[in-house]
C-alpha cells in the first residue's frame, strides 16, 4: 500500500460503509449514548492523528487515505462496474508544537488503555471510528472546519507546562 496525500471517491465511500457500519445499531436500538463510545474514542484518535507531521499517528494518518482509496474503488467497481477514482480535494492540518504534541500523545495512550480493557466487538468499532476521522481528515472541507484544533492541543499544552511551571 502507498501512502497518500489525498482521498478520492471511492475512498470516501469506504469511509461512508464503515461509518454506517458503526452508527447502524445505534440507530436501530435505543440510541442510547454508550453504544457510540467505542467509536468516539477511535474518532478522537483519528482526528489528533490529522495534526502529526510523522510518527506512528501520522504514519497511520498518511496511509489511511491509500487502504481507503483502494478498497472504496473495489467496492465501486465490483458493485457498479465504475472505478471511482475521482480525486477529492485535500489539505492537512498544521502547527502542533511540542506541548501540542505531548497532549496528541496522553490521548493516544488513553486511547491504548481503552483498546486493550474492550472486548472484540469495541475493539472493531475504535478502529473504525480512527480509520473514519483520519479518512475525512484528508478532505479539505472537513480540515477547514478544523483548523482550530492544532492550536487547541498547543493551548491546553502549553497550558498544562506552564502551571508546572515549564516556560515556553
Amino acid at each position: 500500500m502507498n501512502t497518500t496525500t489525498g482521498i478520492t471517491l471511492g475512498g470516501l465511500t469506504a469511509a461512508a460503509i464503515v461509518l454506517l457500519y458503526n452508527l447502524r445499531p445505534w440507530w436501530t436500538g435505543n440510541r442510547d449514548a454508550k453504544q457510540l463510545a467505542a467509536f468516539g474514542k477511535g474518532t478522537a484518535l483519528g482526528l489528533v492523528s490529522a495534526v502529526c507531521p510523522g510518527g506512528i499517528l501520522g504514519w497511520l494518518h498518511a496511509h489511511s487515505g491509500g487502504a481507503a482509496n483502494s478498497a472504496g474503488g473495489r467496492i465501486t467497481s465490483g458493485a457498479t462496474g465504475v472505478h471511482a477514482a475521482a480525486p477529492v480535494a485535500h489539505r492537512s492540518l498544521t502547527g502542533l508544537d511540542e506541548p501540542g504534541a505531548c497532549v496528541v500523545a496522553v490521548l493516544a495512550i488513553v486511547v491504548v488503555i481503552a483498546w486493550k480493557a474492550a472486548g472484540k466487538r469495541d475493539k472493531w468499532r475504535m478502529a473504525g471510528g480512527t480509520f473514519v476521522a483520519s479518512v475525512l481528515c484528508l478532505t479539505a472541507g472537513v480540515i477547514g472546519a478544523l483548523t482550530w484544533m492544532p492550536g487547541l492541543l498547543n493551548g491546553v499544552g502549553a497550558s498544562v507546562a506552564h502551571a508546572v511551571g515549564k516556560s515556553l
